[in-house]
């Protein structure tokens, strides 16, 4: 069963910067390397959005209301994907979930809490 786990989230004031990590587990006949993953993000009441994407071929995507602020990266050899949040707004405040997608398999961390406040 392939599990992800996210951390890193938290308060931070606006400006500052965070980095989100999401640990992917249980891969053994589904090597990490060849799942596309995915940052997305959820504040109360609206629906989940695409934040980020990383492909397995290294290929990113993102969001028009991060880019130039947001950077994704995996490490295949840690099975590991991060998102380094940089100028942090106050609309940036949500539950982001990392996401592990191939062909038809979709897997989803529980999230984690971002807040961006003075």
């Amino acid at each position: 069963q392939v599990q992800l786990v996210e951390s890193g989230g938290g308060l931070v004031q606006p400006g500052g910067p965070l980095r989100l990590s999401c640990a992917v587990s249980g891969t053994i006949f589904t090597p990490f390397s060849t799942f596309d993953m995915g940052w997305y993000l959820q504040a109360p009441g609206k629906q989940r959005d695409l934040v980020a994407l990383i492909t397995s071929g290294n290929s990113t995507k993102y969001a028009d209301s991060v880019k130039g602020r947001f950077t994704i990266t995996r490490d295949n050899a840690k099975n590991t994907v991060y998102l380094q949040m940089d100028s942090l707004k106050p609309e940036d405040t949500a539950v982001y979930y990392c996401n592990a997608a191939k062909r038809a398999y979709i897997y989803w961390g529980q999230g984690t809490q971002v807040t961006v406040s003075s």
